[in-house]
């Protein structure tokens, strides 16, 4: 067993995990590092910003299923990565966050840029760990990418102390193994069946657990061989087709989505690959009165809303394709279309609605034409998100990208470079509120150098519209929510990108189709206009959720 410098074994253990690409900035504590990395088939992926790289990570993590890479320095270096470490573990996307540190000779005091990151970072990781010995490299990484990628995924975090790294080693990678996934007993799955079997209204809701298990092709069985309804998160877009009569639309951001969906006269409610931290069930299940059937990866979250009647834990794709067999010869009948039906009626709709500034559901009518079913559009957080989440059609699973855990802003930017690296074949589109743009709009100097061929729009409209949209229901005004904007069209050309300013609502279409066939990232900016109300329709009730 050869002898050498511990960033060297790390590095190496990072290549047997698989990875390919790191994203972030270096500093002065990981020299050694980055000098391992510069010899290693592993793509250092510099960025003008460690929370821009972070997203990238958390995105590469999302559509890959495997740990996706970050790295700080110590210090505001590591403190910078904690926004978006924090999305991927509210967001279930597996990401492995390093940051450098001062030796260790001098954490028990005060020291320059020392924090203790460790604790930092604790509360929004589900493990990290200091490498406090070399010897002990090859155990780190592994736990901490075997933890990152278990469901449900998230972050993990290791903090890799200057000293550690420069001395020498002898040790080895520890080899991956695939991960097992439990199976629900027998009489688990057949008490479940007997439920099915049993209801008269049953209904699903499926969320983000589906698209991780890549079990979209279960589900859609599993809906044609019994029947049942399906409900989507926000983070479940795509799971079934927009068109599928069995599709009940997308629900969340409105009390009255679930009982225009059917979710009131529902007597079974199956939830599947649904995460707590996008809904709270309080809003589909008030009298706490249903009977659930949880089908997932892991036991139930605790919630006196959601009690479930039989959990089935393990792989989605073989649970529901065994409970699908079990209860194929019932096809039922429940659910509502009355939401999917208001809801694409007003997309269609705007399809000749020639307003300007332009109104959010012809901009996305004209996003929806200009993009294939592969195709990946992927929204920041604001008042767009809710807009995008309530009627955009996605007719396959991650071709919309939502930050829903965590929603912080500044997510889409990084988050389409990265999906342009993961799926080069591709288009990716970014829509982005003026607001959150230049919280990472850095990031338009990497893709340039990176030459990944997003097309970013920009809904313009000079305010925090989320907030606005809030404290005018809230209060009849609204406070502190106005701005000015920089030129962003001279913005992204000074980057060297294509830009232009929409003037009309039939320039807009031109011109994304335009930029969509260009092989460098380039930028719209579209004014928009906010006063109509994303709630659409009074019946859909008060918003219960935040943006």
């Amino acid at each position: 067993m050869a002898t050498r410098k511990a960033s060297d074994l790390f590095v190496e253990c990072l290549e047997s995990e698989g990875v390919k690409y790191v994203f972030g900035i270096p500093g002065e504590e990981t020299l050694d590092l980055n000098e391992s990395l510069s010899r290693s088939s592993v793509e250092f992926v510099p960025v003008r910003h460690e929370q821009g790289g972070a997203y990238m990570a958390d995105v590469y993590g999302r559509l890959t299923g495997r740990a996706g890479v970050c790295l700080g320095t110590l210090g505001p270096g590591a403190l910078n990565l904690a926004t978006p470490v924090a999305d991927a573990f509210l967001d279930r996307a597996p990401l492995v966050a390093l940051t450098g540190q001062g030796d260790l000779e001098r954490m028990h005091k005060e020291s320059h840029q020392y924090i203790d990151l460790l604790r930092v970072m604790r509360p929004i990781t589900k493990w990290n760990a200091r490498l406090s010995d070399p010897a002990i490299i090859p155990e780190v990484v592994r736990k901490a990418f075997k933890l990152a990628e278990a469901e449900k995924p998230g972050s993990t975090h290791i903090e890799l102390p200057e000293d550690v790294m420069a001395a020498e080693v002898e040790a080895e990678p520890l080899p991956r193994r695939r991960q097992a996934r439990p199976e629900p007993a027998a009489r688990e799955l057949l008490k479940a069946a007997d439920l099915v079997r049993g209801a008269i209204n049953p209904v699903a809701l499926a969320g983000n657990g589906v698209i991780r298990g890549n079990a979209a092709p279960a589900l859609r069985e599993f809906v044609r061989s019994t029947g049942i309804p399906v409900a989507e998160t926000f983070m479940g877009k795509g799971l079934l087709p927009p068109n599928s009569p069995k599709a009940l639309g997308t629900v969340g951001l409105q009390s009255g989505d679930y009982t225009m969906a059917g979710f009131d006269d529902a007597d079974l409610v199956l939830a599947i690959g649904y995460d707590l931290v996008e809904h709270s069930p309080e809003h589909w299940n008030p009298g706490r009165d249903k009977r659930i059937i949880c089908v997932d990866s892991i036991p139930a979250e605790t919630d006196a809303f959601f009690m479930p009647e039989v959990e089935l834990v393990g792989d989605l794709y073989n649970i529901l394709t065994r409970l699908g067999e079990e209860c194929r010869h019932v096809p039922h009948q429940g659910g509502s279309p009355r939401l999917r039906e208001l809801v694409l009626g007003r997309f269609e709709a705007a399809q000749h609605d020639d307003a300007f500034p332009m109104q959010p559901p012809r901009a996305l009518w004209d996003i929806r034409q200009a993009l294939g079913r592969e195709d990946i559009l992927i929204s920041d957080v604001g008042l767009h998100k809710l807009w995008i989440a309530r009627m955009f059609p996605a007719y396959e699973p991650n071709t919309v990208l939502i930050a829903n855990g965590l929603a912080g802003m500044g997510f889409a930017l990084p988050a389409a470079i990265a999906a342009k690296i993961v799926h080069p074949d591709r288009h990716v589109v970014t829509v982005n509120g003026d607001g959150g743009f230049l919280m990472n709009s850095q990031e338009l100097e990497t893709a340039v150098r990176l030459e990944t061929p997003i097309v970013n729009v920009i809904w313009e409209n000079r305010q925090y519209g989320s907030i606005v949209w809030k404290q005018d229901k809230k209060f009849g005004t609204h406070f502190g929510t106005d701005f000015t904007n920089p030129d962003f069209v001279k913005l992204a050309e000074s980057f060297g990108m294509p830009a232009w300013r929409c003037e009309s609502a039939d320039s807009f279409a031109e011109r994304l189709r335009h930029a969509l066939s260009l092989d460098l990232p380039s930028l719209i900016v579209l004014p928009i206009d906010y006063s109509i109300d994303v709630a659409i329709h009074e019946e859909l009730g008060t918003e219960t959720v935040a943006t």
